[in-house]
C-alpha cells in the first residue's frame, strides 16, 4: 500500500461536469480530490450521516455551507457536518482543486 500520495498526480478534468476521484479510502473515511474548472459547479446537497471538509489546493470558488455563503481561497479549509446542505462553484478563471475528506465513507 501507499502512504504518501501526491495530490498533483490525480488531478484530471472533465468537461461536461466536475472531476472527482477517490485518492484513499479507509474504514472511517474517505479522501477525494475535486477539480472544478472555471464555471463548473457542485450543486448544493447534503449528506445526512457524514461530515464533510474541503480544503483549497489550488484556486479559488463560492462555498454554499447552510445559509452562509463566501468565497475560500488556496489554504482555506470549509467544513460541512453532517445534515448541513453544501456547493460550490468555481466562479475564478483557474482552476479550484479541493482536497475533501467525509467520515464516515460511503458504503
Amino acid at each position: 500500500m501507499n502512504y504518501f500520495l501526491n495530490w498533483q498526480q490525480h488531478v484530471g478534468r472533465q468537461t461536461e461536469k466536475f472531476y472527482k476521484t477517490t485518492l484513499w479510502s479507509g474504514e472511517h473515511v474517505m479522501v477525494g480530490l475535486n477539480c472544478l474548472e472555471p464555471g463548473q459547479t457542485q450543486k448544493t446537497h447534503a449528506h445526512d450521516a457524514a461530515d464533510k471538509f474541503y480544503f483549497v489546493l489550488e484556486g479559488s470558488g463560492r462555498f454554499k455551507i447552510g445559509i452562509d455563503e463566501r468565497e475560500a481561497e488556496t489554504g482555506a479549509l470549509v467544513v460541512a457536518p453532517a445534515g448541513i446542505p453544501h456547493g460550490v462553484i468555481n466562479n475564478g478563471d483557474e482552476r479550484l482543486s479541493l482536497l475533501v475528506a467525509i467520515a464516515p465513507p460511503f458504503k
